[in-house]
């Protein structure tokens, strides 16, 4: 998970649908996770094999071959994303700052239009 400056960043949508699809079956072939993510999304099995490909790559996931086909087993857990994701907010848009960001959750707020 590489961004511009060698800083980590999220993974794309794509890759956090099957990331999560994975998260519910615990390990899985390319035409599990395809399964799995049609509950969601309809996506092509190429589609799914090039989006698991990028998530090994990227060390999100392992991969072993016991027979003819790659069975994949997420390597990041669902909590170490999320804390990611919420040390990431926090650093982008609250300048680092726990308590701006928990000050930010507690105001209420109009409901606002889409941006």
């Amino acid at each position: 998970m590489r961004r511009k400056a060698g800083l980590p960043s999220l993974p794309p949508a794509l890759e956090l649908i099957c990331l999560r699809a994975l998260w519910r079956l615990g390990e899985g072939t390319v035409h599990d996770v395809r399964k799995e993510v049609s509950k969601e999304r309809i996506l092509a099995y190429t589609t799914v094999m090039t989006v698991l490909g990028r998530l090994e790559k990227r060390g999100c996931v392992t991969r072993r071959k016991p027979g003819r086909s790659y069975v994949y087993r997420p390597k990041l857990s669902r909590d170490a994303l999320r804390e990611y994701a919420v040390k990431q907010l926090t650093n982008d848009f609250f300048d680092d700052s726990v308590d701006a960001l928990l000050n930010f959750l507690r105001q209420p707020r109009e409901p606002r239009a889409k941006i």
